[in-house]
Parts: C-alpha cells; structure tokens; sequence
C-alpha cells in the first residue's frame, strides 16, 4: 500500500471513531438533536446487528467478518499495485469502515449510530460515518465497475 493509501485508511477510522467518542461524551442514549428541521438529526443510538439491526446480538459474527475482509483488502491492494486509483480509494473506504464498526463492537459490544435522516416523512435508519465510507466506497465499485475500459 502507498503511504497516501494508509494515512486515508487511518483518517476513515480516526474520522468515524472521533464522531462515536463525542456522540457518545456528550449525548444520553436515545437523545435526538434536530439540525434540520424535518430532515436530519443527530439521534444516539446503539446497534448489535448489522444495516437495520438485522441479526441483533450477532456483533462477534460481524467483527470476525469485518477483520477477514478488511485482511483481504489491505492483501489486495499490496499485491494489485496497478488497480486503478478510484479503486484502490474505494476498498481502502470499504476497510476503513469495516474497520470503525469493528472497533466498536470489540470494544463496546455494539456500534454508535447517530446520523438520523427524514427522507420525504420516512425516518431512515441511523448510522454513523463508518457505513458512510462503505457506501461510498461500494458506489465507487460500482461506478468503476461499470465504466471500466477493462473487460
């Protein structure tokens, strides 16, 4: 991996683990702050699944998973060194995600989620800044994906 590819690793963490710490520090549980009135607030919760606390309770299964692919993403950017640029950012996005919501459930049992939107009156499910990174780290995939040269 390049240095510039290990720093932005290390800031999607940093990122995502400093946000949990002052949701955490400075809200109570179930506290909901509104930013904007009828579209986003900052709502602390805790999750023990995975995406809409499907299979609650399972974390160790989820942290388990979330070491193995991140182990496979760092061994494949180290061995594909001519990966294009917006893939090579996309997995390291995707692992440094895997990696924030992994901390979390080692360390507390559960993942932080305090990201809370109202999307034309349905109230999304929280998250946090680690699912943002995977998501965005999927859609740059998937936008590579489908615009490759490369067959």
């Amino acid at each position: 991996m390049k240095k510039s590819e290990i720093v932005l690793l290390i800031f999607t963490v940093l990122i995502d683990q400093l946000t949990k710490f002052v949701v955490e520090s400075k809200m109570a549980l179930y506290e909901s702050i509104e930013i904007i009135s009828g579209f986003f607030h900052i709502t602390y919760t805790r999750n023990t699944g995975a995406a809409w606390s499907i299979l609650e309770g399972k974390g160790t299964l989820f942290a388990i998973m979330a070491l193995i692919v991140s182990c496979g993403i760092i061994y494949y950017l180290i061995k594909n060194r001519n990966a294009s640029k917006l893939e090579r950012t996309a997995m390291i996005l995707i692992c440094g995600g895997a990696l924030g919501n992994m901390i979390d459930r080692v360390v507390h049992g559960y993942v932080v989620d305090f990201l809370n939107f109202y999307i034309f009156g349905y109230d999304y499910p929280v998250f946090n800044i680690a699912d943002s990174f995977l998501v965005i780290g999927v859609g740059m995939l998937v936008i590579e994906t489908i615009f490759s040269k490369e067959k």
